[in-house]
């Protein structure tokens, strides 16, 4: 290693980044050491056993506390452009009594902390993640978002987890081009302050951030969106003339409003809306819309035609919704007459297979260029499913994949009949079989 040219031996040293390996390569050798002082990225993570150590008493005296070791490291390294720093996810089998409430060396996002180490690497820094532990964060406001602000000039990338955040004294970052806030509390009702100092930002994740009531979203160079909003904001506004991909999962807001003309790629679960605004969507390529509320797909259906991929489901797949008995695979196939890929979800399938009961597939229930198709079978009627499954390849011609993953409740033998009857009749298809249940990952057997 010793005789590896010193560029590349730190080029190696910024792809390992993790502190506890550039710890261990410290001690390997002398070229490692020396070098390691000029790493670019590093990522300080406090580990669950760290911390069971922290708390016990027969150990507690001998451990470090988690902040000092991150001033002594981060005051050492002399061309950082990248730091995180932050808590293990998740810190495994943590039980309420074992949470010291008080304590606030996991409170990573301290303002006087951060202030002690961030002004030293905030000249050439370009990316900052700071991830607290929850419990001991939830209930502390922090002004942490001023002070990065006020020192990080050349920021592109800025991650902020388990905070409680105060916009107060937030200064406008122009440079900034990626923002993520996840489970944070933040003080700034409509996103007002986020919309005036983070003005360039063409990625924003907003993943449960509370604090929130009529949240508004107005961002020109925004290119990609993913926000999962709790039941609390009345309403919900998105203007971003640049915006191409979108991922939104809300619950019931009084009201939302999609203004998203050069949208490619929309994810929507939503329970329902009293208004549903929606700008011209004519680039979009691929929909996945989780909803029971028939008057959201009605809207979304007069886009259909440009779409590739689509993806259908109720997310409450076990009750009725609106569509039973009225949207049957021909009307799917009308409204997206040109999908390539195609993913029911429990629910939607169900209502179509519920359809197929009352009328056949006929002519007008082809989707011609259909190549792919995913469905989540219960399998109340095995019979009806097999089918409505012959009558799909049947009608379309092209389709040459099958994946069917089937509900775990089902027996065994009732879903290998299905499985040996549709591979024996369709040898031609290339088939994939898995299981699902609600609220779990699917698997795939085969």
């Amino acid at each position: 290693m010793d005789e590896l040219p010193t560029p590349l031996i730190l080029e190696i040293l910024n792809r390992v980044n993790d502190f506890t390996d550039i710890a261990r390569c410290r001690l390997s050798s002398k070229i490692l050491n020396a070098v390691s002082y000029d790493v670019q990225s590093l990522k300080l993570f406090c580990s669950y056993e760290r911390y069971l150590k922290s708390k016990a008493a027969e150990t507690k005296a001998s451990v470090t506390p988690y902040k000092s070791i991150i001033l002594q490291v981060l005051q050492n390294l002399r061309n950082l452009d990248s730091v995180a720093v932050g808590v293990e996810k998740p810190f495994r089998g943590l039980i309420d009594e074992e949470v010291d409430d008080e304590s606030d060396d996991l409170y990573l996002s301290d303002v006087n902390f951060v202030s002690e180490w961030l002004p030293g690497i905030s000249g050439g820094l370009k990316s900052l993640s700071i991830s607290d532990f929850w419990v001991q964060s939830f209930w502390r406001q922090s002004e942490v978002l001023s002070r990065i602000s006020s020192y990080c000039h050349v920021l592109l990338d800025l991650e902020l987890k388990n905070a409680w955040l105060s916009v107060e004294g937030l200064k406008p970052m122009p440079m900034l081009t990626s923002l993520t806030l996840e489970y944070v509390r933040l003080d700034d009702e409509d996103l007002e302050k986020v919309n005036q100092c983070f003005p360039s930002l063409r990625s924003l994740s907003l993943i449960g951030v509370g604090g929130l009531k009529e949240p508004k979203i107005h961002l020109l160079q925004l290119r990609t969106c993913h926000w999962t909003v709790s039941n609390a904001p009345l309403s919900l506004q998105i203007h971003a003339p640049n915006l191409v991909s979108l991922k939104l999962n809300c619950v019931k807001p009084r009201s939302l409003v999609l203004e998203a003309p050069l949208l490619s790629v929309l994810y929507l679960c939503i329970e329902g809306t009293d208004e549903f605004g929606l700008s011209c969507l004519c680039h979009l390529k691929s929909l996945r819309i989780e909803t029971a509320d028939i008057s959201i797909f009605v809207q979304l259906i007069q886009y259909g035609r440009t779409v590739k991929t689509l993806v259908v489901d109720s997310p409450k797949w076990g009750e009725l919704v609106e569509v039973d008995g009225e949207v049957g695979f021909g009307a799917l196939s009308s409204a997206f007459p040109n999908v390539c890929a195609l993913n029911l979800g429990p629910r939607a399938w169900s209502a179509l297979e519920m359809c197929f009961r009352m009328r056949c597939l006929n002519d007008a229930s082809r989707m011609k260029d259909l190549k792919k198709l995913v469905a989540h079978l219960v399998l109340l009627d095995s019979g009806v499913t097999y089918s409505f499954i012959s009558s799909l390849l049947d009608q379309c011609t092209n389709l040459s994949e099958m994946a069917l993953l089937v509900h775990r409740d089902v027996t065994v033998y009732v879903a290998s009949q299905l499985k040996s009857r549709c591979m024996k009749d369709f040898p031609g298809i290339k088939w994939r079989w898995g299981m699902w249940k609600e609220e779990t990952e699917d698997i795939w057997i085969s």
